[in-house]
């Protein structure tokens, strides 16, 4: 007869169950550190307290990832990577990414947190590189008439100004500190991959990207499957994987947000901030970085 304690066990919530494995689930999606209206994009600041509740629930086996972003920023990118790898080092709990619809650039740089990774066969996995990009408006102003006024203090305040015609100096600064990201993201793809790369590395750092099988056979990934049955597989019939949701800032933190602080100071202020008319410039173009991020995948 199932003594007092495992009949109370039975009432409890799945979670609670000594009998089932509990995984808890964050999904990290987006661009990273893109963003745009009331989304505030994958950001460590975004991320943190989704990931302090998944390696903080009791009982936890392991904590899983749901990665689908293309890329984005590469600070907000090591930040989310760090600090999954210093939870994941304090909790002594294995992590397990699955890829949805990309793991690329600085999404594949947050799937290297994870001590295996896993993905779709059509998943899109690598973009393993820098990428800086804008335009250059100088002859469209000239055309008609414009004149350019732009007040500032340090030689490279204005570096690779859109409205000025581009210097060669200016962009072999941007490569200079391109090259020192490239470096750093290659050495924490070594570190965490480890062994499972090729020995001849060939184009797997060239910015190249693969479907899922063909990651699996550049060492990228460890598996072709999805979170439900790879859990199961590597905790049992039983495993209850719990999805950690995110809070999201109230309505009236998103709005104000929308008119944060920037160390770029207008020359003159009286059309007030960016957010005052019906489109807002800067939502627009991040929401167009954001797309340009997806493109670059073909999707």
């Amino acid at each position: 007869m199932p003594s007092l304690s495992q009949r109370l066990r039975r009432l409890l919530p799945w979670g609670s169950r000594e009998d089932a494995p509990v995984v808890p689930v964050v999904r990290l999606a987006g661009a990273i550190g893109v963003a745009v209206g009331f989304r505030p994009g994958l950001s460590l600041a975004a991320a943190a307290p989704a990931l302090e509740r998944a390696f903080s629930w009791p009982g936890a086996k392991a904590v899983a990832l749901l990665i689908n972003s293309p890329g984005g920023s590469p600070t907000q990118s090591h930040l989310i990577h760090k600090r999954i790898r210093v939870l994941a080092d304090e909790k002594k709990l294995p992590v397990h990414a699955f890829v949805e619809d990309a793991a690329a650039s600085g999404g594949y740089m947050i799937a290297c947190a994870a001590d295996d990774i896993h993905a779709d066969p059509n998943s899109i996995v690598g973009s393993i590189g820098v990428v800086s990009g804008g335009f250059g408006f100088h002859e469209l102003i000239a055309r008609y008439g414009i004149e350019r006024r732009l007040y500032t203090t340090g030689e490279y305040k204005a570096l690779l100004d859109p409205f000025k015609p581009e210097r060669a100096e200016d962009v072999a600064r941007l490569r200079e500190i391109q090259a020192r990201i490239f470096e750093s993201f290659k050495d924490l793809v070594r570190a965490r991959r480890g062994e499972r790369l090729p020995a001849e590395e060939g184009d797997l750092f060239t910015g190249a990207f693969w479907a899922g099988e063909d990651a699996l056979r550049m060492g990228l990934v460890d598996g072709i499957g999805e979170a439900r049955g790879v859990l199961r597989a590597k905790y049992g019939d039983k495993v209850r994987p719990r999805l950690v949701q995110t809070v999201r800032p109230g309505l009236v933190a998103r709005l104000l947000r929308r008119g944060g602080p920037s160390m770029e100071i207008p020359a003159a202020g009286l059309l007030g901030g960016g957010s005052a008319g019906l489109l807002d410039p800067t939502e627009l173009m991040a929401a167009l970085e954001e797309r340009a991020l997806w493109s670059r995948l073909g999707l």
